[in-house]
């Protein structure tokens, strides 16, 4: 998509929508379409704009927490969704992420993610403060806590637990032993995650992994 994103801001806040338009002003791939102060007008907004991309306060009058990310994602599927909260509970970010937002920022964060977000938005990612990224876990098939890694290119829930454990210096037996899978699958998923991110050693998965975030062991 080589044209601006047109965005509807929806904050109840004046000050921060005006804070918002500023630092969007300094970019040149978002464009501003609607502004919104409670859920009423966001709906429409929604319905009329039909616009790229929402920036969407969760504390805002009349909008009912999650349950109204369901709502907008079914009212405008190909719209993405950008959280802007106060909020950095664990289980209200995960909950965000899947009741269709496509990234995730705090209000308290550092301005420069708000362009990393919507850059990673566009290219059909996923984005999470940095503050909150190590909030959202899942639980592995041994009872553990994994990771959730939010990668520039998508990866599915093994694909993730791969790269976490490759970049803990596991072996493919070793992969193999905490995921209750075979050594040679794998070493099959290792390969065909190598492929996808286009690394050719465990060495560059490590790289990779701590570029997210992730902590090496």
């Amino acid at each position: 998509m080589n044209r601006p994103l047109t965005a509807i801001l929806a904050d109840d806040h004046a000050i921060v929508r005006e804070g918002l338009k500023l630092l969007i002003s300094a970019m040149d791939n978002v464009s501003i379409v609607a502004e919104a102060a409670d859920g009423e007008a966001l709906l429409r907004h929604v319905r009329e704009a039909r616009a790229d991309l929402l920036i969407l306060d969760l504390g805002m009058p009349g909008v009912a927490g999650i349950q109204f990310i369901s709502d907008i994602s079914a009212l405008a599927p190909r719209m993405k969704i950008l959280v802007l909260t106060a909020n950095i509970e664990p289980r209200t970010v995960r909950a965000a992420i899947e009741a269709g937002a496509s990234a995730y920022l705090t209000k308290d964060g550092d301005p420069e993610e708000l362009g990393a977000a919507i850059e990673a938005v566009k290219k059909g990612g996923t984005y999470l403060a940095r503050t909150v990224r190590f909030a959202i876990s899942e639980p592995s098939r041994n009872g553990g806590p994994t990771q959730e890694i939010v990668s520039p290119i998508p990866l599915t829930r093994r694909e993730r637990q791969i790269l976490g454990l490759v970049a803990h210096g596991m072996t493919a037996r070793e992969v193999a032993e905490r995921l209750g899978i075979s050594p040679l699958t794998a070493r099959k998923h290792r390969e065909n995650l190598m492929r996808k991110l286009d690394l050719h050693s465990a060495a560059e998965l490590t790289t990779y992994a701590v570029r997210l975030g992730l902590p090496a062991g």
